[in-house]
């Protein structure tokens, strides 16, 4: 009744109102700024009170849809609306597909400018009750963008090419060719329209023929399409597609049917566990995790050790190896469950991190060209080369942690699986990481065959440690240019400070050294204090500015803009980089530069969107998740037909020139 007089006597007032709070719904109207082209993309909020729910667009077995009713400027136009992935609620025996939180129902608005009106009728329920409700709302031509809009549509399900159904013997049996259906821990088939299953049947999910399956009942009359939307669980993780499958074959049941224990989790572990162990052997290469390596490994020779001390000393390496990749797969598993969206190498997306590494680096490198040696820690040698099962553990974790910036093959999906992976799972995942890192040196230390294949002792050795200092000065090099990426110019000058100043102070302690044959441990310990009191203070600083190749014509990536690609039908080429990935620097400099990309790329019409991930940047850390991904390089191509393609870390000219819009 107050509204009716309200509308009556005062109907401009009523005419603009953006949010309107009913009895058990909060419902409100924003939009985004307006499109080159002067359309806009709208949303409709609808917030029930706890305990209700209101409707998806096919409401299931009771409820109704929204329905929306625009008023629009002479000219324009409203898009069907586009809702997000819903929620199934079995009541007294009756499924419904619901919201039971707030939901966004998206449109676009196209033509003549000018206020936006819409009249939505719709439907809330509990358990034991129903209301219908209406609203009625106006936004003005002027109303401030709102960026709930881009969350709204990034959230509303991808389409999906590819899937088949069919229906036999009264079943009705769907296959999707989701990415890494065995990570899928949960999924649920909605279809659009009457008629295609029997709604409280519960439905089967396994993977067959790598899709994924969903068998159900099929409903009482034959149907010739089926169009739906498949809700996808990873974990906490939920994703959405919307399917248009066409009558076709369908791999039968396999081995892998997921019941009330989530089954596949075996299978996905273990294939994770082993691309994690391989990725960690490979880690074995990279310029700041050889030298130590090497010269450990040469020590074994030099120091003629026993039997019993090369198993223990490869132990004790392997030891600190694993705890320092399980501690860092530790804290990235509770960050993530806490909400952050973090991966493998985000300690270095922090300047004051990458700064202490640069010193850190620095001193390796200058003990192992000979400047200064740390014989008061292990009777003579280096860090690298340090007898006894202490001066081991140490150095594997030194060798662990300086390969975290490193992400080479097999390990993307390795470290994926392991956030989906119940935690116990995902820290022995990790800890595989660790075990590959350090099975070089298990072998070494556990076959007398390998170690006697080693070099015999001799003063090369020393020259051959100085050569090892080479790529952990190109290492030092490349962390002040990270630090001056991150924190500017001068970041990267406090950073180079600190190890300046750490390098003279261990000049110093070395010629101390030379001179009177011993060691003066507190001087070392304030040379190292100095150095990392420096990196301690170096400030942090905004996003580097992307330096994608120019060939590519690349724009900053955004799930609103990724959004609009795909609702245009546009190929995209969607990649995430950071500069402290090595990976990712080699394709940028190779394949990524490459004309012949280039010139594939515009022939097809392929637009390019590169996410930097050089600084945590939480949305861009929950989209590479939601992709099953722990860290960069993450590669993507989204066809104009709504399908996407997970590209390998490695690319070649010939992966990215072969891809089919």
């Amino acid at each position: 009744m107050l509204r009716l007089l309200l509308a009556l006597l005062f109907p401009a007032v009523l005419a603009a109102q953006t949010v309107v709070q009913n009895p058990n719904t909060r419902v409100e109207l924003i939009a985004a700024a307006p499109a080159a082209d002067g359309s806009r993309t709208v949303g409709i909020v609808l917030t029930p009170k706890p305990g209700w729910h209101s409707y998806w667009s096919n409401p299931g077995e009771a409820g109704f849809a929204p329905k929306a009713t625009w008023t629009l400027p002479a000219g324009a136009s409203a898009a069907p609306l586009r809702f997000p992935v819903p929620a199934t609620l079995l009541v007294s025996g009756l499924m419904n597909y619901v919201y039971g939180a707030s939901a966004t129902l998206v449109t676009t608005v196209t033509g003549a400018a000018g206020a936006i009106g819409v009249t939505l009728n719709y439907l809330v329920c509990t358990a034991e009750i129903c209301v219908p409700e209406t609203a009625a709302l106006r936004l003005a031509a002027d109303a401030a963008p709102d960026p709930r809009v881009a969350t709204a549509v990034a959230a509303l399900p991808q389409p999906l090419a590819g899937a088949r159904f069919a229906v036999k013997d009264g079943r009705f049996v769907i296959a999707v060719p989701v990415a890494d259906s065995a990570g899928v821990t949960r999924a649920y088939f909605f279809p659009a329209i009457e008629g295609v299953v029997d709604y409280a049947s519960p439905q089967t999910v396994g993977v067959a023929g790598g899709d994924l399956r969903i068998e159900t009942k099929a409903a009482a009359v034959a149907v010739a399409a089926s169009p739906g939307v498949l809700r996808v669980e990873r974990g906490s993780r939920v994703t959405g597609f919307t399917l248009d499958p066409r009558p076709g074959p369908v791999p039968a049941a396999g081995s892998s049917s997921r019941g009330a224990t989530g089954g596949g989790t075996l299978a996905l572990f273990a294939s994770a566990l082993l691309l994690a162990i391989a990725g960690g052997i490979v880690l074995n290469v990279m310029p700041c995790v050889f030298p130590i390596l090497s010269l450990k490994a040469l020590g074994l020779a030099k120091g003629g050790a026993t039997p019993g001390a090369a198993r223990r000393d490869a132990l004790a390496y392997a030891a600190g190896v694993i705890a320092v990749c399980v501690a860092l797969g530790g804290v990235v598993l509770a960050l993530s469950a806490a909400g952050d969206a973090v991966g493998w190498g985000f300690q270095l997306q922090n300047p004051r991190v990458v700064a202490g590494l640069l010193v850190l680096v620095t001193a390796i490198a200058l003990n192992l060209a000979g400047l200064f040696e740390l014989g008061s820690f292990g009777g003579g040698g280096s860090l690298a080369t340090k007898p006894g099962a202490a001066g081991s553990f140490w150095t594997g974790a030194l060798a662990a942690f300086v390969a975290t910036p490193c992400t080479g093959p097999f390990m993307a999906a390795a470290l994926g699986a392991a956030l989906v992976l119940p935690p116990a799972a995902g820290l022995l995942v990790f800890a595989g990481l660790g075990f590959g890192l350090a099975l070089p040196f298990l072998a070494i230390g556990f076959l007398p065959q390998l170690r006697r294949r080693l070099p015999k002792p001799g003063a090369w050795m020393a020259t051959f440690r100085h050569v090892l200092s080479v790529p952990m000065f190109v290492t030092a090099l490349g962390l002040a240019w990270l630090l001056g990426r991150q924190a500017g110019v001068g970041g990267m000058t406090l950073g180079l400070g600190g190890a300046v100043l750490t390098g003279l102070a261990l000049w110093w302690y070395g010629g101390r050294q030379a001179a009177f044959g011993r060691t003066w441990p507190p001087l070392l310990a304030a040379a190292a204090a100095a150095g990392l009191a420096i990196a301690a203070v170096t400030p942090g600083g905004a996003a580097p500015a992307s330096d994608a190749p120019a060939g590519l014509a690349a724009t900053p990536f955004s799930e609103a803009e990724l959004a609009r690609l795909q609702a245009a039908r546009t190929p995209a080429f969607v990649y995430f980089t950071a500069d402290w990935c090595l990976t990712c620097k080699v394709n940028e400099r190779g394949p990524l530069s490459s004309h012949a990309v280039a010139a594939a790329f515009r022939a097809k019409g392929v637009r390019t969107l590169v996410g930097d991930w050089t600084s945590n940047d939480p949305v861009l850390g929950r989209f590479i998740r939601a992709h099953n991904r722990a860290g960069v390089p993450l590669y993507l191509f989204y066809r104009a037909d709504g399908s996407v393609e997970t590209l390998p870390q490695v690319l070649s000219v010939s992966t990215l020139t072969a891809l089919s819009t």
